[in-house]
């Protein structure tokens, strides 16, 4: 698990590919940094979630959003920002399907997780 300064930094990586061009790739490392920050805010506040995840010893994405419909209890936009970050990895990193624009949106939700950290 990341910190919240390794999030940050895979943020800003996001940006410069972003900037680059690189659609690809910065959709997945924004939604890299939402992983990490729902496996964060998982632990912070005790969720069940985390007895599946050490039954099975990972992650899965059933869990991850398992995780982030427990955590609506304590952040009510958290499935915003969640669903998001999915869009960013299906449609922008395995799909490719999405516009530098569609992005540029899409991350700031992914943001507005992160500082919830």
């Amino acid at each position: 698990m990341l910190t919240k300064d390794s999030i940050i930094n895979l943020l800003k990586e996001a940006d410069d590919l972003l900037d680059k061009g690189d659609i690809i790739q910065a959709s997945e490392k924004y939604y890299k940094a939402a992983e990490e920050a729902i496996k964060i805010l998982a632990i912070r506040n005790s969720l069940n979630t985390l007895v599946k995840v050490k039954r099975l010893n990972h992650w899965t994405s059933k869990l991850y959003f398992k995780a982030v419909e427990e955590l609506r209890k304590a952040y009510s936009d958290i499935n915003i920002s969640w669903i998001s970050a999915w869009l960013l990895h299906i449609e922008g990193f395995h799909e490719a399907r999405l516009s530098k624009d569609q992005v540029k949106l899409l991350k700031e939700n992914v943001k507005k997780l992160i500082d919830l950290l």
